[in-house]
């Protein structure tokens, strides 16, 4: 069955005059003629049966439906252009990934694991976006999502499988400066330091301090931060004691920068999760990338 699909070369002079809502800049970029663009999108608009754009005074402006229509356009350019650039650079070989992740999970365990995943598969290439919530698949151009929430929530994402990696236990972490030197503390001294909170678990301290048996009136207060690094970071300058999962600070332990208040992790209700879309076939290079992430996730 033939496509309804218009012409890629319409549809580049129309992404281009879209975006500087001016047909000879769109020339200019493109390298053609004023006069071959505006026959290119005179065709496109013939092809849709709508206009894309008006007259001004100044040259031409997008209608409603013109502007709507370019902003899905510019996203599938873009992903054609991604997998053109992909298979030319593959010739052949493995296959690219692109993942949508929480932020400090991907900054601060996935890519520093990531040379051992380059090793054992050179030909496989791993592209990484942020998102933080569920997306629908079918409207962006991600193979899979590494996402920080309780199975029921992986559960009720549309159109999804999802393979737990590990749950997020949290522990008391702070600067050195604001215990004694290689001690830890008990909970009730922990409740007496200044707490940072998160923004993104707001009853945190609250859990983690009933979970000890300790009255904390303050589980609450103190300055909020949207992301784990920002918390981890304001703790190692001492602003105070964060509750964070102890596999995203490796690093900070390791160097000294934070040390453990108090070693009694909390398992919250949270986990990290490989998603992905519910699909019959299944791309190899995903396949290949699940297995080694659990086996990351299991060591």
């Amino acid at each position: 069955m033939r496509r309804k699909i218009p012409s890629t070369q319409a549809l580049v002079c129309f992404e281009a005059a879209a975006r500087h809502e001016s047909y000879t800049r769109a020339a200019q970029e493109l390298s053609l003629t004023q006069s071959a663009v505006s026959r290119q999108i005179t065709a496109l608009e013939a092809f849709l049966g709508m206009a894309l754009f008006r007259r001004t005074r100044h040259g031409v402006a997008l209608t409603p439906a013109g502007a709507d229509y370019a902003r899905q356009i510019a996203r599938q350019l873009d992903t054609m252009e991604r997998d053109t650039l992909d298979a030319m650079a593959r010739q052949g070989q493995g296959g690219a990934l692109q993942l949508a992740a929480v932020p400090t999970f991907a900054t601060r365990w996935l890519i520093p694991r990531l040379p051992d995943f380059a090793a054992r598969h050179p030909d496989i290439t791993v592209h990484i976006e942020t998102r933080t919530r569920p997306f629908l698949f079918t409207d962006t151009p991600f193979d899979a999502a590494l996402y920080a929430g309780t199975p029921a929530q992986a559960a009720n994402w549309a159109g999804t499988r999802s393979t737990v990696l590990f749950p997020e236990d949290v522990v008391p972490v702070c600067s050195p400066r604001l215990i004694a030197p290689h001690a830890q503390i008990d909970p009730a001294a922990v409740a007496q330091l200044p707490l940072l909170q998160q923004s993104t678990r707001p009853d945190g301290w609250r859990q983690w301090f009933e979970a000890q048996g300790v009255d904390a009136a303050h589980a609450h207060s103190g300055p909020r931060y949207e992301l784990f690094s920002m918390t981890a970071t304001a703790a190692g300058h001492g602003l105070g004691c964060a509750l964070i999962p102890r596999m995203l600070i490796e690093a900070e332990l390791a160097r000294g920068e934070l040390v453990i208040a108090c070693d009694r992790p909390l398992r919250g209700e949270r986990s990290y999760l490989l998603v992905e879309p519910a699909l019959p076939d299944e791309r190899p290079a995903l396949g290949v990338f699940r297995e080694w992430l659990v086996g990351q996730a299991g060591g």
